[in-house]
């Protein structure tokens, strides 16, 4: 953003990016999958003493099974902006209601496959999401649709990445001007704007390359590396530092 930009040459070597929120699938991880490297550079990050975020609409379970370092970031954000989880401690905080039994019966009934129920959020795949509008309507529920590179994610109004990260930033006291964010899709938008410094990947989607203040050469877990290097070496310089 022009804001962050702005001050990256007063603030030199100063710690001014304190915190780092990456998105998951298509950004941190290629095919589902985070690299040797880029668990690595991670680890480099928190060692400095910043604080890693990690923004997905996975929902708790699947995302560690996929990947079983969550203990590296201080907050999860999951399902979207619907749970906010601390792995250090272990808990889990729902950031919204739960969803509507009532809501996920009509579904299934009307035959729509595949459909994940998670604490807050309701999830299938287009094209699905004419099912899922038309159920909406018939319960009269203030429920939005989000999509996501083909995903469809439906949750409570006003629920998204980015009120899922000032969550987890209140959480642990930290400034979402001091953030730099990193994503590729759709729903990453939201989180993306509402953090200090917007980053995109280089397979990013051309709508989320438009609005970051930098995109990174190289994309998914590369592009992350880059980032977290450029960020050591040169803090909020480091946006200065990309051509």
């Amino acid at each position: 953003m022009d804001n962050g930009r702005s001050v990256c040459s007063a603030l030199g070597a100063f710690m001014y990016i304190i915190g780092l929120a990456t998105d998951y699938d298509g950004t941190l991880a290629h095919d589902g999958a985070v690299d040797g490297p880029t668990i690595a550079a991670l680890e480099k990050l928190a060692a400095s003493g910043r604080k890693l975020i990690l923004v997905t609409g996975r929902e708790l379970p699947d995302l560690a099974k996929a990947f079983p370092r969550l203990d590296l970031f201080d907050r999860v954000v999951a399902e979207n902006g619907g749970l906010l989880y601390a792995p250090a401690a272990r808990k889990e905080t729902p950031l919204a209601p739960a969803p509507s039994a009532d809501f996920v019966d009509i579904l299934r009934r009307r035959g729509v496959k595949p459909l994940s129920v998670g604490r807050v959020i309701v999830a299938t795949w287009q094209p699905n999401e004419i099912a899922v509008l038309e159920t909406v309507r018939e319960l009269g529920l203030e429920l939005q649709i989000v999509f996501n590179k083909g995903a469809v994610m439906v949750l409570p109004a006003g629920v998204d990445e980015a009120t899922g990260l000032a969550a987890a930033l209140d959480d642990i006291g930290l400034s979402a001007h001091n953030v730099a964010s990193i994503g590729d899709a759709e729903n990453d938008h939201a989180f993306l704007q509402a953090s200090g410094f917007a980053v995109a990947v280089a397979n990013a989607l051309p709508a989320v390359k438009a609005e970051a203040d930098l995109v990174t050469r190289n994309g998914h877990g590369a592009g992350v590396v880059e980032l977290i290097d450029a960020i050591l070496a040169h803090d909020a310089g480091a946006f200065a530092s990309f051509p």
